[in-house]
């Protein structure tokens, strides 16, 4: 027996099934995902794709399953200068869902103590996130490493 198939997605208010993943799991191009009521289901777009909440995957024959952020642990992040701490956390490539009053991010014990070093008030919550979305590809991007070379005979490298 064949999993129905999904191959796009579009944006909808108007569902019959529902699924509910984190964000990394938001991020796929060819995986067998199960909807929240218990339906198994292939998707498999021509390429990689970031899901959005209202957004939908829609199976061939025409149903529509739409994506629900999942709870997630974060670590909430406020204090006196927010853009601040926001340039920080983005000067460091990380997911970020941006409120008037708060930041939500990933928790990371590096980023923890780096912020707390700039003085921001930091709480563990756990929420839905909803980062986001950067000018190339919704925020999302492969990690991949490079180096640069000077002149004088020496470098560095890094990874993004």
């Amino acid at each position: 027996m064949s999993l129905p198939l999904s191959q796009h997605k579009i944006h909808t208010h108007d569902a019959e099934d529902q699924i509910t993943l984190t964000y990394e799991d938001r991020f796929l191009r060819r995986k067998v995902l199960t909807s929240d009521s218990g339906l198994r289901f292939l998707a498999d777009f021509p390429s990689t794709q970031s899901l959005d909440a209202g957004d939908a995957s829609v199976l061939e024959d025409g149903r529509k399953i739409s994506v629900s952020p999942a709870k997630e642990a974060l670590l909430e992040v406020t204090g006196d200068n927010i853009l601040r701490l926001a340039w920080h956390i983005g000067n460091r490539h990380m997911p970020c869902q941006i409120e008037a009053n708060r930041l939500l991010i990933q928790r990371d014990h590096v980023i923890r103590d780096m912020l707390q070093k700039l003085g921001a008030t930091l709480r563990d919550v756990v929420e839905p996130f909803t980062p986001e979305g950067g000018a190339y590809g919704h925020g999302r991007t492969h990690s991949h490493s490079h180096s640069h070379s000077h002149d004088d005979g020496h470098g560095h490298s890094h990874a993004h």
